[in-house]
């Protein structure tokens, strides 16, 4: 039995020493200004309870996240004819591969590799005059906080280093698998990636994937079906951390999401949902701090979609 915000706490201070490691991303010159030794932990659970420690309420760029966020609402409004468009299956290749995309005539592996990213947001720019604005508020309702917003000075930095994305976008439109302006979907996509959240309002806006049974979970207007759930769970632990999807599943075993920014949230089916933060990053683009005190708190729960012995929290 854990009382969670003993837990958290001394979670924290066991990766303590992990937070001068790793390398900020260099690629978005705005995030490789960030301080790199800071932490927050926040976890969500379906019975209302929150937990936080460390830096917990701070603001940063969620990066890679937004992806989970845009899916979940693409789903809403596109439903399962999303899944004509984008794929459910690891790359294995770099989340800007280019080669992939041309090879396979424009198809997208999955909705968090770059291509399949910019796919999903071409369904929002078709659901949504404004789109950006549209998760935006998503997000702001599901985490009951007005502070979610975008950071313009990030959003600037990747639109004018977003070269490869570009690339990517206009190879998409000339395989006809983008509808819309590529620089509208850039300028979206861009702007999403540059979501400034905490720990806390990440976790928050994660629950409903942790819902279970047959019920709807209310994200938003019609919310995700327990289908829905399953299968964006399902992506999360197979290709939600980049190259090091495998690897995370064998030591974890949940569904997570990743961002270059430093953020990882986890889910808990049936349980809740987990967000740590840590700017470092791994040689695989994943915070080396906030991906430690994720697996601490997996094994000291026993939580794990693999199979092992859950325990309770207090």
């Amino acid at each position: 039995m854990h009382e969670p915000t003993a837990l958290l706490a001394q979670i924290a201070a066991q990766v303590r020493p992990l937070l001068t490691h790793g390398d900020l991303p260099q690629y978005i010159p705005r995030l490789a200004q960030v301080k790199k030794a800071q932490f927050g932990m926040a976890l969500a659970t379906l019975d209302g309870r929150e937990a936080v420690a460390g830096d917990a309420d701070v603001p940063f760029s969620i990066q890679s996240i937004s992806k989970l966020f845009a899916l979940m609402l693409a789903l809403e409004r596109a439903g399962d004819t999303l899944w004509r468009r984008v794929g459910k299956e690891p790359s294995g290749m770099a989340f800007n591969e280019l080669v992939q995309v041309d090879q396979e005539r424009g198809a997208t592996r999955n909705p968090f590799i770059n291509a399949g990213a910019l796919v999903v947001t071409d369904v929002l720019c078709s659901h949504f005059a404004q789109p950006e604005l549209a998760l935006l508020q998503a997000l702001r309702s599901h985490s009951s906080d007005e502070a979610v917003d975008i950071d313009q000075a990030v959003f600037r930095s990747e639109r004018d280093s977003c070269h490869r994305n570009a690339a990517i976008a206009h190879l998409l439109k000339s395989y006809e698998r983008i509808d819309n302006d590529v620089e509208v979907v850039l300028d979206t996509y861009c702007r999403q990636c540059a979501l400034t959240m905490s720990c806390r309002q990440i976790a928050r806006n994660a629950l409903a994937l942790a819902a279970s049974g047959d019920a709807v979970a209310e994200q938003g207007g019609r919310g995700l079906s327990a289908a829905q759930r399953q299968t964006v769970n399902a992506l999360m632990l197979t290709c939600g951390t980049y190259n090091a999807a495998g690897d995370f599943a064998a030591r974890i075993g949940l569904p997570l999401k990743s961002g270059v920014g430093g953020g990882i949230v986890a889910v808990m089916p049936g349980v809740g949902a987990l967000c740590a933060w840590s700017p470092g990053l791994d040689a695989a683009g994943n915070s080396v701090a906030a991906g430690r005190a994720i697996e601490l708190f997996a094994q000291q729960m026993g939580l794990s979609v693999l199979g092992s012995s859950k325990q309770h929290l207090t």
